[in-house]
């Protein structure tokens, strides 16, 4: 009796936390969201659309701390090295967590150093030629390719991006070749697409849209195993004879590795919730993403097998970058 008096007077006075203080929820503080590129893009749109309806969730802030440089080392870098609290959470997509790892050594395991939490979305690539080219579907450039060996070539984003990976395996399919000429990104490798200087390239669905509508460039098919709701009369490439040919541009959220199951679980499951908004997903159709959740065991092995295959593509096709 005398000791349980003792410790409620000490409660009492504040020389002890109470329970309550001891087991304080998660978050009571702002949650920085890491996102590995520059703001003002579609990334840093998908970022801030998300995390916007996560905070009202969680009723909680989320800081967006844009980290551009090094292709998304920089920022994976810092996330892994953060405390594994639930107060550090990283923006992965397909190259911080899949192309990267697979065409150049990184700072970085992209599997061990993090602990993933659940998907947002994706977005497929798309099969583009020039308006010009003499074909009308997929099986006519597979044809016109095969016909004209060597004499075609395809532009990319840059070496190692998926434009230039997603273009290296419809290549090994169908055992033919094209020259590949590298860009500074997506907008230049257009401008010569349209311009004639190379006649094919694998884009994300949304920077395509606005070149497909203007009549400039051709779309043969997309990737993904369904056709997209929003374009529903571009074919997929597996409906077109190359079954289980995917690629697309995800976007998902991970954290430093050790984060604890309770938290992991929470962040998943109001993710998930944020996830089914109808507005959300009109917002995030700017960019052709459509929401996809993935509980974080399903979103771990996502991350590994994107990294493997990706990585075989990568040997198999001699790619190898310099960090």
């Amino acid at each position: 009796m005398k000791r349980r008096n003792l410790l409620q007077a000490a409660s009492a006075l504040g020389l002890m936390p109470s329970l309550a203080g001891a087991q304080t929820a998660y978050p009571n503080k702002p949650i920085r969201y890491i996102v590995p590129v520059a703001a003002g893009g579609g990334s840093d749109m998908v970022g801030r659309t998300v995390t916007e309806r996560w905070s009202a969730l969680l009723r909680q802030n989320f800081v967006v701390d844009n980290q551009a440089g090094g292709g998304g080392v920089i920022a994976c870098q810092a996330t892994a090295r953060a405390a594994p609290d639930g107060y550090t959470l990283l923006q992965g997509y397909v190259a911080t967590h899949g192309t990267s790892p697979a065409t150049r050594k990184v700072p970085y395991d992209p599997v061990k150093d993090f602990t993933a939490i659940g998907m947002i979305g994706a977005t497929p690539n798309v099969l583009v030629v020039n308006a010009s080219l003499p074909v009308r579907n997929l099986k006519e450039f597979v044809d016109y390719v095969k016909r004209n060996p060597a004499r075609l070539s395809y532009g990319s984003a840059g070496q190692g991006s998926l434009t230039h990976l997603t273009m290296e395996l419809f290549k090994q399919q169908i055992d033919s070749f094209m020259v590949h000429i590298p860009y500074r990104g997506v907008a230049p490798a257009f401008t010569d697409l349209i311009g004639g200087q190379t006649q094919a390239m694998f884009p994300g669905l949304a920077a395509a849209v606005p070149h497909i509508k203007s009549g400039r460039v051709r779309p043969l098919a997309v990737t993904g195993l369904a056709r997209h709701p929003q374009y529903r009369d571009i074919p997929t490439l597996d409906e077109s004879g190359f079954k289980g040919f995917d690629a697309q541009q995800w976007y998902g959220v991970v954290g430093p590795a050790g984060m604890p199951a309770p938290i992991v679980r929470q962040l998943n499951e109001t993710l998930a919730t944020v996830l089914k908004s109808p507005d959300l997903r009109e917002k995030l159709s700017i960019e052709a993403i459509e929401p996809m959740t993935m509980a974080p065991e399903q979103f771990a092995a996502f991350i590994k097998a994107e990294i493997v295959r990706w990585t075989a593509l990568a040997k198999a096709r001699n790619i190898e970058l310099e960090s």
